[in-house]
């Protein structure tokens, strides 16, 4: 029997959507609030807001995609639901940066993992960054508020042999390990959440905000970019949207602009800040943009003399924060272990190996596992992060730099995933770096690891959280907004995104969004009510 298409159900109903690629003439749209981006943060405000009785916009860069068009095929996938193609990068093209660019944004094609913000993270905003009402016990209501609204708990099937690497590892090794929560209902187990979910499991702002917006009388524009906020005096007059064509690569030449009383920029951690920046934004005191984080991400793959096949299965389940915390906020860089899944067009992305050996890897791959290390980025002195910044032609682009810091971190992080792996039984580990080989023993591939010359390009790295940019803080000399998003200089523009975080979090973000977020968006909701 065929999964329902909830949204296109939804459209049939008269939802109320409008595709930029069909227009065929310029359009002039009203709303009380324009919410840009569709993901996490901004799918979460649309729901608040347009349950409060006030007139929501929802504006999508990219496409609209729905349960019917996910067929697990990552050709299809990386093309049409990333941010550039799958081929967003870092200024230097350095580190590869994983993104989702249609409705519901990052939230179509992550994971699933879900974890609130941890205590450490939130204890060193308050103090170091002027984060005032964010405690844990303050935002303990909010989180449960939105794992109850999505589905988060506990994964309560076993996990697949890829992430049992990991707990069997750490056991061994008397590591601390724990279950990873997921924002999934009636979920199928099948393994390609990094593709869309064709049967509504996940729950996406596809299937929960979105269509609880629209169900609200809200509006959904997509295949139209924001291009410039128009602003007079400490006032955002209207927003400038370029439709795009259906593969969402180039403007068609139509112009959307959009009047709304408060504007919501949910764009994420490149998007947002670039947006203001071609908006030429005021920000005297320079903080736009700067500090964007990344959890930077190493990997290292394993052989097992039986079949991992991780393609199958919930792609995360399993999590180590043994080596994250155990040194302070301070220390050297802490890390979060975790897996990805190993789809072949994924696999070899990572491998980035060509001819004979190329082959041999992909081969091999039913019995391969990898591990990743998510690094804490910006808790320290020497981890300043990287800063957005504008390419000629005014697409956003993150200029990030690792220090000698963080290569300190990626390298114990190797050891340390090693360790792991070959105490769960690997007959072989190799650290993905272009000067590694697959090693026998643990010995032998600490020897390896620590002659490794750690530099870009030579070591692979990736990153699928971005934070960070407009940092909120009550200090406007530190900070891009407030405590509760409120822009410094801009009266009636909000930011709720990840870009709002001061520093990385330590876990991945989308709980630390989603909760952060609903409260912005309450409070936001009652004065713009209040106000009329």
């Amino acid at each position: 029997m065929p999964v329902p298409d909830l949204f296109r159900d939804g459209m049939a109903r008269g939802w109320k959507t409008l595709n930029g690629a069909q227009l065929d003439h310029d359009l002039i749209l009203d709303a009380d609030v324009a919410i840009i981006g569709s993901g996490a943060g901004g799918g979460t405000t649309a729901e608040i807001l347009s349950a409060a009785g006030l007139k929501v916009l929802l504006i999508e860069e990219g496409p609209l995609k729905t349960s019917s068009d996910f067929k697990m095929l990552e050709d299809e996938a990386y093309a049409s639901l990333y941010q550039e193609g799958i081929g967003r990068m870092s200024k230097d093209g350095a580190v590869s940066i994983l993104q989702g660019r249609a409705v519901g944004g990052t939230t179509l094609v992550n994971w699933t993992s879900s974890f609130r913000t941890p205590a450490p993270t939130l204890e060193q905003w308050a103090r170091e960054h002027a984060v005032v009402g964010h405690g844990s016990e303050q935002m303990a209501p909010w989180f449960e508020r939105m794992e109850q609204r999505l589905g988060v708990a506990p994964w309560r099937v076993p996990p697949n042999a890829n992430n049992q690497v990991l707990q069997t590892g750490c056991e061994q090794l008397n590591y601390s390990w724990h279950v990873i929560p997921r924002n999934v209902r009636g979920c199928w187990n099948l393994g390609y959440c990094g593709m869309g979910c064709p049967t509504n499991a996940k729950q996406s702002m596809l299937v929960t905000t979105i269509p609880a917006t629209l169900e609200n009388g809200g509006q959904l524009l997509y295949l139209a970019r924001a291009h410039r906020l128009l602003i007079k005096g400490d006032q955002v007059t209207g927003l400038e949207c370029q439709a795009m064509d259906p593969r969402c690569v180039a403007p068609t030449g139509r112009l959307i602009t959009v009047r709304a009383r408060h504007y919501v920029l949910s764009g994420g951690g490149i998007n947002t800040p670039g947006l203001l920046l071609r908006s030429d934004a005021p920000d005297p005191h320079k903080t736009l943009g700067k500090r964007t984080f990344l959890h930077v991400v190493n990997f290292s793959a394993a052989q097992f003399p039986t079949a991992i096949n991780g393609f199958y299965g919930a792609p995360q389940s399993i999590y180590s924060d043994h080596f994250q915390w155990k040194d302070g906020v301070t220390g050297p860089m802490g890390y979060k272990l975790e897996v990805p899944p190993l789809h072949p067009a994924l696999a070899a992305t990572l491998f980035a190996r060509y001819g004979e050996t190329g082959a041999q890897h992909m081969a091999q791959l039913p019995n391969t596992q990898m591990m990743l290390a998510l690094m804490r980025d910006g808790f320290h002195p020497d981890s300043p992060g990287g800063s957005v910044e504008l390419r000629s032609d005014g697409s956003a682009v993150l200029d990030y730099r690792l220090t000698a810091y963080g290569w300190e971190g990626l390298r114990r992080a190797f050891h340390s995933m090693a360790e792991i792996q070959f105490a769960a039984g690997a007959s072989a580990v190799m650290p993905l770096h272009s000067d590694a080989r697959m090693c026998t023993n643990l010995r032998e591939t600490r020897e390896l690891i620590d002659s490794l010359s750690l530099e870009l390009y030579r070591t692979r790295l990736a990153s699928a959280h971005v934070m960070g940019g407009c940092a909120m803080g009550e200090n406007p000399h530190f900070a891009v907004t407030d405590s509760l998003g409120r822009h410094h200089q801009l009266s009636n523009v909000s930011v709720h995104d990840g870009s709002l975080f001061p520093t990385s979090i330590g876990a991945n973000p989308q709980l630390s969004v989603y909760g952060l977020t609903a409260k912005l968006a309450t409070l936001l909701a009652e004065r713009l009510v209040k106000a009329g």
